[in-house]
């Protein structure tokens, strides 16, 4: 009989649970939660979004507090005729959920006549816990194989069982600080830099593997056992190490630094802006407390760069209580190395489309809409069930009250509308380990995700 061959663990990133790239967030504000077209803002919110605006603020200063909540669900429908034993159904549905109810972040500026100094903090990439408490279908796929390969040996046996669980956090901490200064009375220009610093966490087990094979001394009456012990009794020493209870205690860790420019010209009541963020060059340690899988050996660096950003926007004033926004962004995420060179299965980056409105009702009240078009720039080799990109559209609404001339209220709500990707493979999970195609199961997975997000902030300038 073949060595049955067993997949360890392997990296689960969590991923934005927010708007944006791949690895980069650019909700930072309740404000963008209800018009996600901020790129031109002369706000306070142009800390993060438009950095080189912040010169047409009143003179002063000016802060904002935002707590967003964010809600999401990722699942991963497979199709694969061996996960039958498991059930009997080759088909399976494994869920993840991710949440973070508590993500705070701030833009603090200071203006005076012709300068701006201005600072920012916020998980700008990442974001939240993704639980998958019935594991992932490349976990479960060499087990399923069980059966099968015990059969093939003259062990007759139709059925398996495993318990398996796997979590990963991925926080990226965003601190900005920018320089802004009015070169004319329509031109502006700013320099600025933001330190990230990288707080990755994995927990997980693959457990009590149990199989029911029928065999005249170890098993005779078929009854489920451990797939461990059996292979033991057996003699079958390397698979019974396969099969062995397997734990995962992972945390990752590092910093990075970006360098950002931004430009803004103001005309009449019209506003364009333009912001470029370089690339930030950084590596994750890996800081183990138990690693059964032997890929995450305690002390090893992995690539983990986050990718350069270009933003355009425009801002146009229709009267003075009616103004429409549209903005641009384009990731560079081919030329960010990620783990595994995963980025060469990337066709330039992520491109977004945005466009809003927001409409002053009277003194004290402000409505505003936006949304938000995201195509993917990945290749189906990217896509796996431990980290996946598809495409999307966002819709984003609120309000805001002035509750005195100078605090504002903004309330929002944002949500994001998945297209599901459908990928298969003739040899799936890398199931069949000899070079034989013709044993080789083909198998389905379609990717699906929702999100919404509940933002609530106070503005204040004093």
């Amino acid at each position: 009989m073949k060595k049955l061959l067993f997949v360890p663990f392997l990296s689960l990133i969590a991923g934005s649970v927010f708007a944006g790239g791949l690895l980069t967030n650019t909700n930072q504000s309740a404000h963008f939660l209800r018009n996600p077209a901020l790129d031109a803002t002369t706000e306070i919110d142009g800390v993060y979004t438009n950095p080189a605006g912040l010169t047409f603020l009143s003179d002063g200063f000016h802060l904002s507090l935002t707590n967003q909540s964010v809600y999401q669900t990722r699942t991963i429908t497979s199709t694969f005729a061996p996960f039958a034993y498991n059930g009997g159904d080759q088909t399976k549905t494994f869920q993840g959920t991710a949440s973070a109810p508590i993500v705070p972040s701030f833009q603090f500026a200071y203006k005076k006549d012709r300068y701006a100094l201005s600072a920012g903090f916020a998980i700008t990439g990442g974001g939240g816990k993704a639980v998958f408490n019935q594991g992932l279908p490349s976990f479960e796929a060499p087990i399923s194989m069980l059966p099968l390969s015990l059969s093939k040996a003259g062990i007759p046996t139709t059925a398996y069982s495993v318990d398996q669980y796997m979590e990963g956090r991925q926080f990226i901490y965003g601190l900005q600080l920018n320089g802004t200064y009015k070169i004319t009375n329509a031109f502006s220009a700013a320099l600025g830099m933001r330190l990230n610093i990288v707080n990755d966490k994995y927990e997980g087990h693959l457990k009590n593997i149990q199989i029911n094979p029928t065999h005249p001394l170890l098993n005779p009456t078929g009854a489920m056992v451990s797939a461990t012990t059996f292979f033991k009794n057996a003699g079958m020493t390397a698979n019974a190490s396969a099969t062995a209870d397997k734990y995962l205690d992972c945390t990752q860790t590092g910093w990075g630094v970006t360098p950002i420019v931004s430009l803004n010209y103001h005309v009449a009541g019209l506003n364009l802006a333009a912001k470029y963020e370089f690339k930030s060059a950084l590596n994750v340690q890996n800081n183990t407390v138990i690693d059964d899988t032997g890929l995450y050996k305690n002390g090893v660096n992995t690539p983990h760069d986050i990718p350069a950003l270009l933003t355009l926007g425009a801002e146009y004033e229709l009267t003075k209580q009616w103004k429409v926004s549209g903005g641009y962004h384009h990731f560079f995420d081919s030329d960010a190395k990620m783990a595994n060179n995963k980025q060469q299965y990337i066709n330039g980056g992520v491109n977004e489309y945005l466009l809003g409105s927001e409409y002053q009702i009277s003194e004290m009240f402000l409505i505003s809409a936006g949304g938000q078009i995201t195509r993917t720039g990945v290749t189906d080799a990217y896509q796996t069930d431990m980290s996946f990109s598809l495409n999307s559209y966002s819709i984003g609404f609120g309000g805001a009250v002035n509750i005195t001339p100078d605090l504002r209220l903004n309330l929002s709500y944002f949500f994001t509308n998945y297209d599901k990707w459908t990928k298969t493979t003739a040899n799936y999970n890398n199931t069949n380990t000899t070079s034989d195609p013709t044993k080789n199961i083909s198998g389905t997975d379609v990717y699906d995700r929702t999100n919404k997000v509940f933002g609530i902030g106070l503005e204040y300038k004093f």
